[in-house]
């Protein structure tokens, strides 16, 4: 075990499982069914539930047997279709009715469980992605009998987190996502001949994805009208405003009392959310409890509780202390809150994170870690020796000297340069792939090989000072770990759609050939780039189809049906020094 454990539920027990057994009426009568798993025996027990919508019988829980790993330790384990979804009544128009609106979806199911004769009064929930937003959702609500939660993999804000990123749209993971989504509800959704002609439409989507992610204008995409209209509700509202702000969970922090435990990758796609969520409620709950009941694990793992049980991921293996068991994870957390046993969980630091490169775990009081400072390195002219690439720069530690350094580039919306690797999230290899593949036709800056191992804890950002020829166009950028062998192992990435340079509410567009500054955020990570290594970073104005195509027009987001050739200019000079910004710890090894 890695907590440190002392004692923890053994499996004693037989498991029995009622399919459909469980009928729990909602405030506003709607119904929502439940499956059932007990221990055999008098009870009552302590209750895990999860709330989700990808079918109560298919559960990523069921594929890494969560029911009979925790019944037979003496949980009653509840599995959910949230509203609308599957065998439960009602309308889904994802995540309204799961937290704080009119309807408390979460609350009323936790309230009806806690009234149970096999409930002993205690309920805590699990599941992650969609069944981690409707935990966080609850949370915020407060049930009397919620006593504690396991979160993998969500988000705090749904706007820049979840549809959007920088001002982007995530494309790939939303479209399929809606697609696929709208083709397992059939109950719901699909009913005689028009129902049969837009489900057969849909199968034939599935496998035109490539096809699909490139239709423009993309309000106009035909697909889901009148299946799925939140998803043309995501797309009028490309704006941080009132439409997100609804359901922003970070918005609520202070208002949440439960002890959490949050697990994230460092490459999934909601990764930040978990760290903020974890961090945010560590220190603005109004409740002493909540601020000292959160925990964090983050690992070197996308999207997906059985990542967390192997060590490869893309073109790296990360070693054996990556592998973790989920449910043994998982265990000493829910026996402690839920039966009161001194499992040695807090044994350790409240913040476990794995670092890349050196593949070890740290523990951190806080997240961030609070000793690491910022180091600045700058882009640089050509001559590095080290990549193929649209100018093979240099990665600097000083200051540029010069004052007129630039690099430009095409920018063509037609021909985008494609995901490779990164956060994805069902239709690319996620993870840290080798870049090289797409690096030929990005602009890169590369440091020297490395005589001291450089460790990278935080939360990463770059400065920009650009210009584009348009008015308006995205700046991708890359953190990169090149190995000796040539490899450059990605390890963080982020955009930022120009309109969006000052506030994610409020579009400026820009006038062609001016320099603005670009702060482009990158999110987090933790990695040692080891002796011998180089840091690089690469810069670009397209990922696709992971985000969606910045036409360049500045013409209204949605509606537009054709871009235009841009080019674009990286400034690094003495006066306008772009860079990136790297929170280093002093105590690298």
């Amino acid at each position: 075990m890695t907590t440190g454990s002392r004692k923890l539920s053994q499996p004693e027990f037989e498991v029995s499982y009622d399919k459909d057994a469980l009928t729990i009426p909602m405030r506003d009568g709607t119904r929502l069914k439940a499956d059932l798993y007990l221990p055999k025996g008098p009870g009552p027990w302590p209750v895990l539930v999860e709330r989700t919508p990808y079918n109560k019988e298919t559960s990523i829980e069921l594929t890494v047997k969560s029911p009979p790993f925790f019944a037979s330790r003496g949980y009653a384990v509840v599995f959910q279709d949230v509203r609308g979804r599957f065998k439960s009544e009602g309308d889904w128009y994802p995540f309204r009715d799961d937290g704080w609106g009119a309807r408390r979806d979460g609350y009323d199911t936790v309230e009806w469980l806690a009234g149970q004769k096999w409930c002993n009064g205690k309920v805590a929930t699990m599941g992650g992605s969609y069944s981690g937003h409707t935990q966080y959702a609850l949370a915020a609500t407060r049930p009397p009998h919620l006593v504690g939660q396991f979160v993998r993999e969500s988000v705090a804000d749904y706007h820049d987190g979840w549809a959007y990123r920088g001002g982007a749209f995530e494309l790939g993971f939303t479209l399929r996502w809606a697609i696929v989504h709208a083709l397992s509800n059939e109950p719901h959704l699909f009913s005689g001949v028009q129902g049969e002609r837009a489900r057969s439409i849909l199968d034939r989507a599935v496998n035109e994805l490539d096809d699909w992610y490139r239709f423009l204008p993309l309000a106009e995409m035909p697909l889901l009208r009148g299946l799925h209209d939140w998803y043309y509700d995501w797309l009028k509202n490309p704006d941080d405003g009132p439409y997100w702000g609804q359901w922003k969970v970070s918005a609520r922090h202070t208002e949440i009392e439960t002890p959490i435990y949050h697990l994230g990758g460092w490459f999934d796609t909601f990764l930040q959310g978990t760290l903020d969520n974890f961090s945010g409620i560590s220190r603005r709950s109004r409740y002493r409890a909540a601020r000292e009941g959160q925990r964090l694990i983050v690992g070197p793992w996308p999207h997906g509780a059985a990542h967390t049980s192997v060590s490869k991921l893309g073109d790296f293996d990360f070693g054996p202390e990556a592998v973790q068991d989920f449910n043994e994870l998982r265990l000493p957390w829910y026996d402690k809150i839920l039966k009161g046993l001194d499992t040695g969980i807090d044994d350790q630091p409240p913040a476990r994170i794995f670092t890349m490169g050196s593949n070890r775990w740290q523990y951190f009081e806080t997240w961030p870690p609070p000793d690491t400072h910022l180091v600045n390195m700058y882009l640089g002219p050509g001559g590095a020796g080290s990549a193929h690439s649209l100018n093979d720069g240099r990665l600097l530690a000083d200051l540029p000297a010069g004052t007129d350094g630039a690099d430009s580039f095409l920018y063509d919306p037609d021909d985008p340069v494609e995901t490779v690797g990164g956060a994805t999230l069902g239709y690319y290899v996620p993870g840290p792939v080798d870049q090289r593949k797409a690096e030929p036709r990005c602009l890169t800056y590369t440091s020297e090989p490395l005589a001291q191992p450089l460790e990278v804890t935080g939360r990463v950002r770059a400065l920009l000072f650009a210009m584009s020829s348009s008015p308006d166009t995205d700046w991708v950028v890359r953190l990169c770990d090149v190995h000796p062998d040539g490899a450059s192992r990605l390890i963080a990435e982020g955009i930022l759609r120009a309109r969006y340079r000052e506030s994610p509410s409020v579009q400026r567009l820009l006038t062609p050939g001016q320099v603005y500054p670009f702060q482009v955020d990158l999110w987090s990570t933790s990695n040692v780039f080891l002796p011998g290594h180089r840091v690089r970073v690469a810069v670009t104005s397209s990922c696709f189809p992971r985000w969606d195509r910045n036409l360049n027009t500045g013409g209204p987001f949605g509606l537009e049906a054709e871009g235009r050739p841009a080019i674009n200019t990286i400034m690094r000079d003495r006066f306008r020094p772009s860079h990136i910004a790297l929170p280093v710890r002093r105590a690298s090894t």
